[in-house]
């Protein structure tokens, strides 16, 4: 299942890609390509490297700040193993599982588990929700398509966050909602008594929420974290324009980056395949010259979604093997 989703979502990225290339112009395309400078794609490539070194360090910081001291090395792994299955399924809804399943693995209990990997969502929602609309704003890239993007967003963050009160507002309420998940998995999986641990799990979720609201100045280091995380990840686009000898439009590009990474949440195709594609050649082609807007969304497609299942798959691999010899050896 994993190998055919994969492939899918590389196919049906690579298909969008091309009808891109047809749509522009290829002949100055395919000269843009041999001309690229190597220094700045490489810069490319190691940014998107730093991006998952940041993210990695943010899980690790999260985790010591609840009590769980995880090797920077597991933080990595977890993380580029998540982000190979979170490329190979809807809104890469898959890739928060992986961090809890492996959290856990470290004798974090699930609900601390939960907590972390949603701590870490919480951060990202508010970084966009806050920075979307000032870059609209400030650098008057007023597409209606932005704004729209950037209000339904804000109001699905804000239900959630009310929802998150709700349970974290009274003790009293863990039990209330522990029931109403026990049933609804009661139903679907018909798995019994599980209130009793669902419940268990809430109040770790709980505690850990409080405790990290209770500490105002460490939320500010992890926004910090998570906002020069982003960043870097925004930059490549730039980075590949200015390979190519083009106008990088750093504003424009970052708000781009912004916009397309909330709608690469919409749960069509593995990694968001071909949605994220089109939304890119919708935006940049607003300052980019089309001549070379299929070559910067291969080559940034490449190094921010495909590497992500190259990489993320060797590290699961690696993982897989481990634990298959030590099953063997007992």
């Amino acid at each position: 299942m994993s190998l055919k989703s994969a492939l899918f979502g590389i196919l049906l990225s690579i298909v969008t890609i091309y009808v891109i290339f047809k749509a522009t112009e290829t002949s100055i395309t395919w000269e843009v390509i041999s001309h690229l400078s190597p220094v700045y794609l490489f810069l490319a490539f190691l940014f998107q490297a730093i991006f998952w070194l940041f993210w990695a360090l943010r899980l690790r910081r999260i985790s010591l700040y609840m009590g769980f001291k995880i090797p920077y090395y597991y933080s990595l792994k977890t993380t580029l193993s998540s982000m190979f299955v979170a490329a190979i399924t809807p809104s890469s809804a898959g890739g928060e599982p992986v961090r809890i399943k492996m959290l856990s693995e470290k004798s974090v209990p699930v609900g601390v588990s939960t907590f972390i990997v949603l701590t870490e969502r919480i951060l990202d929602s508010i970084f966009f929700t806050i920075s979307l609309p000032i870059f609209l704003i400030f650098t008057g890239f007023s597409t209606e398509f932005g704004f729209q993007v950037a209000v339904i967003f804000t109001m699905i963050l804000l239900s959630f966050l009310y929802v998150l009160y709700l349970i974290l507002k009274d003790e009293s309420d863990v039990k209330r909602f522990s029931s109403i998940i026990a049933k609804a998995i009661a139903k679907v999986y018909r798995k019994k008594n599980l209130e009793e641990r669902i419940s268990r799990e809430l109040k770790n979720f709980r505690n850990g929420t409080l405790q990290l609201l209770s500490q105002p100045g460490y939320l500010v280091y992890l926004f910090f974290l998570t906002a020069l995380m982003w960043s870097v990840g925004f930059m490549i686009p730039s980075l590949i324009l200015i390979s190519m000898n083009s106008d990088p439009a750093f504003l424009l590009s970052y708000t781009s980056q912004l916009i397309i990474v909330i709608v690469s949440l919409i749960p069509i195709t593995p990694g968001s395949s071909g949605l994220v594609e089109a939304t890119m050649a919708y935006l940049y082609s607003n300052f980019v010259s089309l001549g070379i807007l299929g070559s910067l969304l291969a080559i940034w497609r490449f190094i921010t979604y495909h590497l992500n299942i190259i990489v993320g798959a060797i590290f699961l691999n690696v993982s897989t093997i481990k634990n298959f010899k030590r099953a063997n050896q007992r």
